[in-house]
């Protein structure tokens, strides 16, 4: 089995920033894309930012120029560096992954159990 572990969340003022790390471990043969998705109160989860298995990224318009992605394919890793929060990005943060496992020819969509942000005003 797979498992990805989340964590970085907890609580900080406006302004401030913080650094959510999701390692995945077990019976990996590859990882092609990861993500990181959020879902508030009420709202549907929305992605965040996404990155290939190479260098290509993708960020929501309300993250850009705040958030950066990233991973570490070494360690199988993936990050998400969080600078000038907002109140609104108050949010369950949930980390994605699709991973090809061991001896077994297809990818498969794994997700983390979630980590909470709380941004104060």
């Amino acid at each position: 089995q797979v498992q990805l572990v989340e964590s970085g969340g907890g609580l900080v003022q406006a302004g401030g920033s913080l650094r959510l790390s999701c390692a995945a471990s077990g019976s990996i043969f590859s990882i092609r894309s990861m993500g990181w998705y959020r879902q508030a109160p009420g709202k549907q989860r929305e992605l965040v930012a996404s990155i290939a298995s190479g260098t290509s990224t993708n960020y929501a318009d309300s993250v850009k120029g705040r958030f950066t992605i990233s991973r570490d394919n070494r360690k199988n890793t993936m990050y998400l560096q969080m600078n000038s929060l907002k109140p609104e990005d108050t949010a369950v943060y949930y980390c994605y992954a699709d991973i090809v496992r061991v001896a077994i020819p297809r990818g498969n969509d794994y997700w983390g159990q979630g980590t909470q942000v709380t941004v104060s005003s």
